[in-house]
């Protein structure tokens, strides 16, 4: 069965798909001491169907070949964009499916702010999926929910990491026209359990409980986005993303799932029909459509997701893009960040009740040889900026 055929655990991404579809249920997902899910088997009510197996989107994976294409986008209501991650394409998206009588499927925020998986049918619960959550999200039995929807008629989109739509895909097992499929480029996923010990360790400096978390707040502009907790005591935390400890080991790519460091789902040809992502590098590309108030990169990959882009044109600013310029500013659609030797010490130390701020700024510090030169970039940027010789030496770094 699955665990006879996924030995590593850096093999399993997570995505629930062989839970869904067990006959019999005898597959439970099963938090390991990461706080990572793994499927359990109960051998005394399985049937030995081998369906566990077939819906593997690592044991099954798939090379897609399209033609994807990129666009820069901005949605023309500031109101939706200020409240969204990046340029407020996702709404419009999900918007659109609402309006046909459709049901989106996302990531939000449960009453104890754990990410899970589930559906909404109306405009008003789109704000539960709106804005980027940086944890793993537990499907659930969303993709059984997602295949008894289809089989009604009804359109639907699903959204999640690329990992996540190859298990909807396996799972399914064949192409539905009513169906969606919208990942995101995605850095890894950080543990569940990390994230509970975060929430945690905030509650116990603020002295109350939580009432809203929010990763993306852009107060201080898109490019130094904000972390901010809102306590029942009426008191906030914000810090911005790089300050705050959560983001430094998420950043520093500490408490990510093993499947994460070898990503078998990162690659410009997707199975998803449109990808949303922050257009990191902007500036670079399209520097008129950087006002600091977010920007998406679209990766247009069907002709599904082509239809429903046409849809959307008349409520967004875009402009097509070269994929492989806009992929260099965003490398994590198509590379897997690097293991971090320190993982398993930080993992141990966190298990055993280290407090949280004293172990990221252990594991999470950089050295002192790696801040002298990021300052010394930094000195240079700014020296050839002022001196007007920064956009010669870009020339000079592309013929080199």
């Amino acid at each position: 069965m699955i665990d006879t055929k996924i030995n590593e655990k850096k093999d399993c991404v997570g995505c629930y798909a062989c839970a869904n579809i067990c006959p019999v249920n005898c597959i439970s997902m099963i938090s390991d001491r990461e706080g990572f899910w793994y499927p359990k088997i109960d051998y005394d009510k399985c049937i030995k169907c081998g369906k566990c197996i077939d819906v593997c989107p690592t044991i099954n994976h798939k090379t897609v070949k399209n033609k994807p294409v990129a666009y820069a986008c901005i949605n023309k209501d500031e109101s939706i964009r200020l409240k969204s991650s990046s340029g407020g394409v996702f709404t419009l998206l999900a918007e659109q499916i609402i309006e046909n009588g459709g049901v989106v499927f996302g990531a939000g925020f449960n009453e104890n702010f754990e990410v899970v998986h589930s559906y909404v049918e109306t405009k008003e619960e789109l704000e539960r999926f709106r804005g980027s959550k940086y944890v793993q999200s537990k499907i659930g039995e969303t993709y059984k929910q997602v295949k008894n929807i289809l089989e009604l008629g009804r359109k639907v989109v699903f959204t999640g990491t690329p990992c996540q739509i190859a298990g909807l895909k396996t799972f399914l097992g064949k192409a539905y026209e009513n169906l969606l499929c919208a990942d995101i480029i995605c850095h890894g996923v950080p543990s569940p359990e990390v994230w509970k010990k975060y929430i945690i360790y905030r509650e116990e400096k603020a002295g109350s409980s939580t009432k809203r978390i929010a990763f993306r707040r852009k107060d201080e502009g898109w490019k130094r986005y904000s972390v901010s907790f809102i306590f029942k005591n009426d008191t906030e935390y914000r810090q911005i993303f790089r300050q705050d400890s959560y983001m430094r080991a998420f950043l520093k790519d500490i408490c990510l799932r093993p499947s994460c460091y070898d990503c078998q789902f990162k690659t410009i040809y997707r199975q998803s029909d449109i990808t949303l992502a922050d257009f990191w590098g902007i500036q670079n590309i399209l520097p008129e459509m950087d006002d600091d108030k977010g920007t998406s990169l679209v990766f247009v990959n069907s002709i599904a997701g082509q239809a429903m882009f046409e849809k959307l044109k008349d409520k967004i600013l875009f402009n097509e893009v070269d994929i492989n310029e806009a992929v260099k500013y965003n490398s994590a659609a198509i590379k897997s960040v690097k293991y971090n030797p320190k993982r398993i010490d930080f993992f141990n130390e966190i298990n055993n009740g280290e407090p949280f701020d004293r172990l990221v700024k252990k594991y999470c510090t950089d050295s002192i040889t790696t801040i002298v030169k990021m300052k010394s970039k930094i000195l240079i940027y700014r020296l050839l900026k002022n001196t007007g010789l920064l956009s010669s030496a870009k020339k000079l770094l592309k013929k080199a």
